[in-house]
Parts: structure tokens; sequence; C-alpha cells
């Protein structure tokens, strides 16, 4: 597969929480991740990101396995707690010096930093006093963006502010799935729009040091599609592409919140939480936006004839419709159960170019968990392979078609604590050996590298790095 133009980016990505470790070093408080997984019953096994991948010690051997792969791109995240214990006040210098670090080390291999300030680690004593259901949360975001941006937006271009809003507002505040795991949905609902109001005081505050930076935020965005042309599961697509898509999309990139939704919502808010302004500071101007994309919603209403109980399910994480049924198409899947669909991910990249916002869109994670099997030294990953091949070949669809799709970030970089699920689901690229932390390039990886190379003739071949491809 070649035709990539030469600018296009090659990454990959990881979040601070599922690798970096060190949870109780140089000064880190606790997130409301700590605190989650910590509490019993609420992560698979107990399993917590106290050692996850010990990137926090290992950073330039990983960073020298990115350049081995020809990565010219990685997309990482900041600890809040490790920058800003306890969500207030002065940066901790020992945590701003192991983010210098890590970006230095990536530039020295030429290797283009993209940072996400927020991927879902709140100071457990920002959300002892609310956490983003409280509108002050907001305002802290921004202040500790500044201190992050003051530090390293000298060598940083391009800043995310948040990584899924919609999972931090919905699965931590509303069905209690994640981080935090409170069940409340008007918090959820207040949180959504605070997690929105942060970013935008962010881009704002970033942008006034420093105009020149990249500013965007990412999504999770799905194709929603009704199971049959029947008016119930064509009203319960529109529900979930409502609470799924528009309610992120239409306050950031046209500074409104989707009427139908608003109606929908009403029941459980009065939202009041809303203030003047607050949605001009949301739609502040952006220079890229991030995409995430793993599947395709496929949905049915409550007066829809049953199918099968192993081919729906109920959530609580979309406020408001908890009517909806989430239908299996009897598609192949991932570990995670998530249907493969790449031809989901062109309509989603159509779509956002052609309903809301020209500007440069990056697939900022794609991925997908396998039983990853270790077997003398090899993992053969060739499901992951097809993954990879079936949703690049769909970003070059896309382009086709006049999407300007600048770059894609495969997840993840490497196994990790994958959230409630710990360690039983595997991303990477590069198998984890948890036990003794060694890194092991899977098939994947090197597909994924190789791929590079034809596209990049000048990227460096798998293992010619200047550091090892394996580390213990």
């Amino acid at each position: 597969m070649t035709g990539f133009n030469e600018d296009f980016l090659w990454g990959a990505a990881t979040a601070a929480y599922q690798i970096e470790g060190a949870a109780k070093e140089d000064g880190r408080t606790p997130s409301i991740w700590d605190t989650f997984s910590h509490t019993p019953g609420r992560t698979h096994a107990g399993d917590t990101g106290d050692v996850a991948c010990d990137h926090y010690h290992r950073y330039a051997d990983d960073v020298a396995l990115m350049a081995s792969l020809g990565l010219n791109a990685y997309r990482f995240s900041v600890s809040w707690p490790r920058i800003q214990p306890g969500g207030r006040g002065p940066a901790n210098p020992a945590g701003l010096d192991f983010y210098r670090r890590l970006v230095d080390e990536l530039l020295r291999y030429d290797i283009s930093p993209w940072l996400t300030l927020y991927h879902w680690d709140l100071p457990q004593e920002l959300e002892d006093v609310g956490g983003w259901s409280n509108r002050d949360t907001a305002a802290r975001f921004a202040d500790y963006a500044q201190l992050v941006h003051d530090a390293l937006g000298d060598r940083v271009r391009h800043w995310t502010t948040l990584n899924e809003p919609w999972c931090s507002a919905f699965l931590g505040y509303a069905s209690g799935e994640q981080a935090p795991g409170r069940r409340e949905p008007d918090a959820s609902v207040r949180s959504a729009h605070h997690l929105l109001l942060g970013h935008g005081l962010a881009v704002q505050a970033i942008k006034a040091s420093r105009p020149s930076t990249q500013a965007g935020i990412t999504l999770n965005l799905y194709a929603v599609s009704p199971a049959t042309d029947a008016p119930a599961d064509i009203d319960a697509a529109r529900r979930i592409d409502g609470l799924s898509n528009r309610w992120f999309l239409d306050p950031v990139l046209h500074g409104r919140y989707p009427a139908d939704v608003t109606a929908d919502l009403r029941e459980i808010s009065d939202f009041s939480h809303i203030h003047d302004g607050d949605l001009e500071i949301i739609n502040t101007p952006l220079d890229m936006l991030g995409v995430n994309y793993y599947s395709r919603h496929v949905v049915a209403g409550a007066d829809a004839d049953d199918p099968p109980a192993d081919h729906w399910r109920k959530t609580s994480a979309f406020p408001g419709s908890a009517e909806v049924r989430f239908i299996s198409r009897g598609f192949p899947v991932t570990a995670m159960g998530w249907e493969l669909d790449a031809p989901g991910l062109v309509e989603v990249l159509r779509r956002v170019h052609a309903d809301f916002t020209g500007l440069p869109l990056y697939i900022t994670e794609n991925g997908a968990a396998f039983d990853d099997q270790l077997i003398e030294g090899t993992v053969n990953d060739p499901q992951r392979i097809d993954f990879f091949d079936q949703h690049l070949r769909a970003c070059q669809q896309a382009i086709g078609e006049g999407v300007p799709v600048r770059g894609y970030f495969a997840w993840s970089l490497l196994d990790n604590y994958e959230w409630s699920y710990g360690y039983s689901k595997r991303f990477g690229l590069v198998y984890v050996d948890y036990e003794t932390q060694q890194r092991i390039a899977k098939a994947s990886a090197h597909w994924y590298a190789n791929l590079i190379r034809m596209n990049r003739p000048a990227a460096h071949r798998l293992g010619e790095g200047s550091r090892k491809n394996s580390t213990g």
C-alpha cells in the first residue's frame, strides 16, 4: 500500500496512566484512576496502573523503539497529577522535567511530539469537590494547560486538549464503568459541558502565549446506523448519533448544542450549568481535529422486535436513551467485542469534513485488541495486520474523495493497562511482558514499519535504530 503524501504523519499513541507507572514517584499524587483501580471490584483482577509499562523509567528505550519503526510522530498524554499535584497551584518541577526529557529524546530522533493534556487522569482532589461536574474544574484545567505550555510550548508544536470527552463524561459520570465511577446522569451532562468549556479555555490560554501552537481536540466518533428502516430504529440512530457525535462536534465546531439532543435530555438536566458566553469559548477556533475510530453502532428502538439476547445490549452510558438497543450483525469482532467495520471510518471522515469542518483531520487512535500469544519469542497477529490494512485503505479512500486526512496514529505503541480491563486486553504493536518489562515487536509492528518505509523511503528499518528494539 503506497500513495500517501510525503508529509503524511505515521505515528503511534499512548496515554500516561496506561504506560508510565511510577504512580507515587517524584511528587505525583493520585488521580481518579488510581482511586478507581484500587477500589475492589472496579477493574479486572484488581489490576492498577501503579507500574504499567514502567515507561517513566524506560522512556529512552521506548523512543528508540519508535525510531526503529520509522515513526515520525508520537502522541502521548501528560499526567495532570504529575505536573500539578492536587490540581491546583504551581507546577511540580520533577514532573515537568520528565516530559522535557521525553520531548528532547523524541526530537533527537526527529519524531514529532503530539501532546495531549488530558487523557482521563483527573487529580483526585478535584474529584473530591465535584470533578468535571463542578464548573471550577474547567478553570483549573486551563491553569494546568498554561503550566504545561509554558514549559514545553517552545518544543512541542501540536497540542490536543482532551481525549474523548464522551468517555470522561458518560462512562465516568453516567454508567460508572470508568473513573470516577459515578452513576449520575445529570452530573454526566454537566461534566460534558465543563469538559468542553475547559477545552476552550485551554486553547485560548495556550494561543495567547504562543499563537503558532497548533491546537485541537480528539473526539471518539462513530458511524451510526439504524437496524432497519422502522421509525423507532431511525429515531434510536438519531439519539445515539446525537450523544456520540453531534453533542461534541456541534459546540466545538459550530458553537451550539444540537436542539434535538437538548430536547432528549430535558428530563435529566435543566441546563442551568450553561452560562452566557460559554459556547463562544467552546467554539474557539482550532487548527486541527483528532478522530478516534474503532467501530460502528447499529441500533434499534424499544418497540422493535426483540432480537436474540446475545445480539443486543442496553447501556446507561447514553443519558436519556436507555430504551435503545445496540445490535450485533454477526461481523468478526476484536477481543473487546467490537465489530470490525472499516467502511465506517470512511463515513465518519466524509461526514465530519462535509458537515462540520474543513480543518485538517488526524486519525489519533485506531487499533484493535486480540488474544496475542508470545510463542518462542514471536507474536504473530495477522488479525491486527488486517485491521490496520483495512483502516489505512479507508483513510486512502477518504483522501481520494478530498478529505484532508493528514496523519495516522496506531493505537497503541505498547500493550498497556487497558483501564477497567486491566492487563487482560492487548492493543499494542509491541508486546510487553509485564513481569520483565521486555518489549517484543509483534508481526504487526514489522508490517507497519515496512508500510512506513514504502511511503517514507528515508525512514529507519525495524531494528536499525541506534538502540535495541527489545529491552529487559
